[in-house]
This record gives structure tokens, C-alpha cells and sequence, in this order.
């Protein structure tokens, strides 16, 4: 009735294995967390970078602010004692006499409210530089057929330099021919009736005045809104070792040798400024605005710095009282001599370094017709060059570092795997061999599936 069956069991298939089926699950569970994690970390970087290039693009509005806000504060109660005045005005006034001697102009003591001044007037330079370059200096540029934007970057940072040393130029030799003992950089008057104390109002003002800008230029430096030259460290050491000095000679009362080092150096770079200005606009000018240049680099930055330099050796020590003593704040002794000497060789150590490269640029604008500045990697076709590949190499770090993609899951890319279950680094390599093909475009077609774009750099 019954026919008698055999039961045979069956091997299970090479992938129907519990520990197959268990590896395999496990395997798509690590993937799949893996693939979150990497999610996750693309999303942090995408809103660190764009937090960032929220505040480059917007770097004015807190100067903006703050540039109205104190001197409003300021106005309200309009006192002597009012904290907001630090920022505003000069700070620590008193009358003309100092130390029984009547000065004909009243005088300013120094106090670390000083430092309010330095950070606002800083605040105030950076609001001027974004507003000089964005409304003045780049319609100027597109006037004169400074079309891409490396060349107009340039060309407005020169023009800035240029006018802003065109203002402070004068001006410090004014303050120098109103300074007893210092005009036409004369040393024995640096040293004479030191310490200085207290200083008249024009004096304090340029003094903390140029302060304020080489910290805005500092700042400027830091974040790299300005595109970094071949002497990117050499400019570095140059603006440490300036905000030493000037911190230095301001706080230990050797102003008067600060004045005569800083005009040195402005009028050379209001000449640099000059020629640079006029290579980018071609005029003909350019030639003998250079060679000017070159005379008072040598004259200003070699010459009379080397004097100083030879003064701080000999009459630092026979001009004046030197010794150390804090009570009366007089520190005109052998440690600030050696370090007052030491910071500025190696300010006219570097001064040697560029008159090299201004040597070079002689050389090739007088005998081969070439104006180029020696210490810039983004002159003429360079920048043309760099940006025109500029479009696909913002396209590459927003696809592959901050992406904001947009993909169809129910399509299929070549291997047959739906888009959302394609191995990451399929995907990479696709969208790589794909973005080098493509100037800047907005929607990437990846195989037979399309990968679209948001950029955030728009």
C-alpha cells in the first residue's frame, strides 16, 4: 500500500550555509553602519567648511557692527570715564608739564587701554579694506581691462598698500619733523632725554594707529585673504617680528626709534605699491616707478637702517642713561640692547632677501622687457591658468568632500546593483573619472544613472 522512501539529506549549497547566510549578514549590517559613519563625517565636514566660507564671505558684517556699535555706545554718555572712549579716543591725557617742563602741546601717559584703541582702529582697517577693495578698487580694475579675478585680487591689494601709505607716509614725517632731535632720520634724538614716558597726541596716534594696521595685516595673513606668495614665510617672520617691535618699543619707551623704523619702511612700500599698481594697469610709467622704487628701498630699508643698526651698537649705550631700573621706567640697558639689535637684523635680514628679488626683477624688466614680480606664483598666465581650472576643482571638493547628492534608487548602474547599494568607492572612482571631464557643470551623468548637484560655494 505504502511504498517505502529513502529520506536523504542534502548538503546545503555553498551559499545556503547558516554560516554563509550568518557572514553574508553580517557583512551587509558592517557595510551598511560603515557607510553611515562615513555619511555622518561627510555631513560634519560639509558644516565645518560651510560655516567657514559663511564667515569669509560675510567677514564684514561683525567689523561693520562693531564699528557702529562703540562709537554709538560712545555717544550716549559722552565722559572721560566712559569705557567705550579706550576704543574711540586717545586714552590717559594730561596736561603739558611732565616732570616740571612745560611742553607746548598737552601729552598722553601709555596704560593697557591702549590696547582698546590698537583692536578697534584693527576692526575699523579690516571694514575699509573689504569696502576700498569691493566698491572702489575692482571697478577700477574692470575699467582698466583687469578682467580675471586673480589678476584684480593683486591688483587691489597693491593699490590698497599704496593708498594707505600714501596717507601715513606724510604723515610720519610730520611727526618726525615734530619730534626734537629726529628729523631726517637723525639717531642721537632717539636716545636723548630718554625714557619717553609720555608722547604728544600726533605721536600716539601714528604710533598706535600703525599698530592697528600690521594687526589687521596680521590678521589678514592668518586667515589667507590674501593669496599666499613664494615668500609667504619670509612675510610671516616679517609681521612677528614688526608686532614685537612695535609692542616692545611702545611698552619700554623707545618710540622715538620705532618712528624713524617705520617711516623707513612705508615710504619704500608706498613706492612698491607704486610701480606694482602701474605694472598691472601697463602703463608706461611703470619702468621709471620701478627703478624710483629700487632707490628708496636701498636708501630707506639699507642705508638708514643700517645707521640705526650702527647707533643701537654705539650711542644706545653713551646717549642717556643705561642702566635698569623699574621704579623710574628706565630700561635702556644691556638686555634690551641686545634685543632691540637682534630683532631688527633680522629685519633688515629679511629687507636683504627682497632687495635680492628686486634685484632680479631689475634685471628682467631692463634687459629681457619682462615685469613680473619675482615672489608671486600667480602672475600673469599663471592665475589666467589656475583659474581656468578652477570650476572642475571647486566641482571635485564639493562632490567628494562636501556633497549634497540627489540619486534615483530604483536605477541601476552597470554592474546591476541599484545606485543606493553600489560600493562607495565604485562611486568614487565614477564620479572622479567623470568630474575631470567636465569644466563646471551643475548635474554629473554617472554610467546610466544621474547624480545631481547643489554646491554650496554659489
Amino acid at each position: 500500500m505504502f511504498n517505502t522512501t529513502t529520506s536523504v539529506r542534502r548538503k546545503p549549497g555553498p551559499g545556503n550555509s547558516l554560516s554563509t547566510l550568518t557572514t553574508k549578514y553580517n557583512d551587509q549590517d558592517i557595510q551598511r553602519y560603515g557607510l553611515e559613519d562615513k555619511e555622518r563625517k561627510i555631513r560634519r565636514r560639509r558644516r565645518t567648511l560651510g560655516f567657514r566660507h559663511f564667515i569669509l564671505r560675510h567677514s564684514w558684517a561683525l567689523p561693520l557692527f562693531l564699528a557702529i556699535a562703540f562709537p554709538t555706545l560712545y555717544a550716549i554718555n559722552p565722559v572721560k570715564f566712559n569705557v567705550f572712549s579706550h576704543f574711540i579716543l586717545l586714552s590717559y591725557r594730561h596736561g603739558p608739564v611732565i616732570d616740571g617742563i612745560v611742553l607746548p602741546v598737552a601729552q598722553y601717559e601709555k596704560g593697557i587701554g591702549d590696547l582698546a584703541f590698537v583692536a578697534f582702529y584693527a576692526n575699523v582697517l579690516f571694514l575699509a579694506r573689504k569696502f576700498i577693495f569691493e566698491k572702489l578698487l575692482r571697478p577700477l580694475a574692470r575699467k582698466n581691462n583687469i578682467l580675471t579675478k586673480g589678476k584684480q585680487q593683486r591688483f587691489m591689494e597693491q593699490m590698497y598698500t599704496a593708498c594707505y601709505f600714501a596717507v601715513m607716509g606724510p604723515f610720519g614725517l610730520y611727526v618726525m619733523k615734530a619730534t626734537p632731535g629726529l628729523w631726517l632720520f637723525q639717531t642721537h634724538g632717539m636716545y636723548d632725554s630718554y625714557p619717553h614716558r609720555s608722547l604728544g597726541s600726533a605721536i600716539k596716534f601714528y604710533y598706535l594707529f600703525q599698530a592697528a594696521y600690521w594687526v589687521q595685516q596680521s590678521v589678514v595673513l592668518v586667515l589667507r585673504l590674501e593669496k599666499p606668495r613664494k615668500d609667504h614665510m619670509e612675510l610671516t617672520v616679517h609681521h612677528i617680528i614688526t608686532i614685537a617691535l612695535i609692542a616692545l618699543s611702545y611698552r619700554y619707551h623707545f618710540t622715538h626709534i620705532g618712528i624713524s623704523v617705520y617711516i623707513t619702511h612705508d615710504i619704500s612700500d608706498l613706492f612698491l605699491a607704486i610701480s606694482k599698481s602701474l605694472n598691472y594697469l601697463g602703463y608706461r610709467l611703470q619702468t621709471p616707478a620701478f627703478c624710483l622704487c629700487v632707490i628708496a628701498w636701498i636708501y630707506l630699508r639699507h642705508y638708514t637702517n643700517w645707521r640705526i643698526l650702527y647707533s643701537v651698537l654705539t650711542e644706545f649705550r653713551t646717549v642717556g642713561p643705561f642702566e635698569l631700573d623699574w621704579e623710574a621706567q628706565q630700561y635702556k640697558c644691556r638686555l634690551s640692547q641686545f634685543i632691540t639689535f637682534g630683532l631688527l637684523a633680522t629685519l633688515q635680514t629679511l629687507n636683504i632677501i627682497w632687495l635680492y628679488c628686486l634685484f632680479r626683477n631689475a634685471y628682467r624688466l631692463l634687459f629681457l622687457g619682462i615685469a613680473k614680480d619675482d615672489r608671486s606664483d600667480t602672475e600673469e598666465s599663471e592665475i589666467e591658468d589656475g583659474e581656468s581650472r578652477l570650476g572642475s576643482l571647486k566641482l571635485f571638493i564639493t562632490f567628494v568632500v562636501t556633497p549634497n547628492v540627489i540619486c534615483s534608487s530604483s536605477i541601476k548602474d552597470t554592474n546591476g546593483n541599484f545606485a543606493d547599494e553600489a560600493e562607495p568607492h565604485h562611486h568614487q572612482d565614477l564620479k572622479e573619472k567623470e568630474i575631470s571631464q567636465h569644466a563646471d557643470p551643475k548635474v554629473v551623468a554617472v554610467t546610466n544613472y544621474t547624480i545631481g548637484i547643489e554646491p554650496w560655494f554659489n
